[in-house]
């Protein structure tokens, strides 16, 4: 009972200090994005919903009223595509005009990957790291002179566990969130005269979505398959709410044992490789015969040995 009230004042912290706030939420259209926009909308918070697929954010954008009080004017349909960064000068331009400022950035957008590196063309690696990275990193550039002029305001990145510790069949994925993790810590100390200007990342272990199968040479990977061991996508964000709220710069969002493991990533990194070691072989033996049983039963039946 005692836990279960300190969750709920927590959320209700977490919703007094958004409202109000202008939230530019990209990857908007599904997944983390969507509930981020839902949980977002409740607390009364302005949004702007982005990702490349404009009439998914007007369906958003619809459910959001239809779920809160927000109206037609509190919520900005800005069409997006990360890898255009020519564009997101323009964009934010937009962005900053409609509401007069922009809050919080929160940097959702981009694509996973499951691939043993050897069957994976470089070309996947550059797609990557043009969206989850270059492309974050450039929107980024665009807000970061906007909340300098206002010495206060928020970048929210989700990154990933990946970003933290090696993860096997994406070592391209992977890549593109420690560098996301690298250039964000990196920023964050530039920013130290500007004490109002948080930078946060977030690290969220397995997250029950469909991630998958929008993945970069995921085509043997099914993503019917179970997912109760994943954390649920509405508790994953409303975690995140709340270390928005309260101006977390790194936050861990796992269920066990992913998040005993983070920790055995950042303080017993030899047992951590073992562990790896231990999980890379059995995932890679999974994910060939997976692949095998794909091309022997295209012709016939669907797989089922995921």
């Amino acid at each position: 009972m005692l836990i279960h009230f300190t969750q709920q004042l927590r959320k209700l912290r977490a919703a007094d200090k958004l409202c109000g706030k202008v939230v530019w939420i990209t990857g908007a259209s599904s997944g983390i994005g969507e509930e981020l926009a839902y949980q977002l909308a409740k607390t009364g918070a302005s949004l702007i919903l982005s990702a490349r697929r404009e009439n998914e954010l007007h369906r958003v954008k619809q459910n959001c009223i239809e779920q809160s009080r927000l109206q037609e004017k509190d919520i900005l349909v800005l069409p997006l595509d990360l890898t255009a960064r020519g564009s997101h000068e323009a964009i934010t331009k937009t962005a900053i005009e409609h509401f007069g400022k922009i809050d919080i950035l929160l940097n959702n957008g981009g694509r996973s990957q499951r691939s043993l590196c050897l069957e994976t063309d470089l070309d996947v690696y550059q797609a990557l790291m043009e969206l989850n990275y270059l492309g974050t990193v450039s929107l980024v550039k665009c807000v970061l002179p906007h909340l300098v002029e206002r010495k206060r305001g928020q970048i929210v990145t989700i990154s990933s566990v990946a970003g933290l510790a090696g993860v096997p069949l994406a070592s391209g994925y992977s890549a593109s969130k420690h560098a996301l993790q690298g250039f964000f810590n990196s920023l964050r100390s530039e920013l130290a005269d500007f004490p109002e200007i948080t930078i946060s990342s977030v690290c969220p272990g397995p997250v029950q979505s469909q991630i998958i199968k929008n993945a970069f040479t995921g085509d043997a990977v099914n993503s019917d398959a179970d997912q109760s061991h994943k954390m649920s996508t509405s508790r994953c964000v409303s975690l995140i709410l709340v270390g928005m709220a309260n101006n977390v710069k790194e936050m861990w969002i796992s269920e066990q044992p992913f998040l005993l493991f983070s920790y055995m990533w950042q303080y017993t990194p030899t047992w951590a490789w073992w562990i790896t070691d231990l999980f890379g072989k059995r995932r890679v033996k999974n994910f060939k015969a997976g692949m095998v049983c794909v091309q022997l039963n295209s012709r016939f039946s669907p797989c089922k040995k995921f």
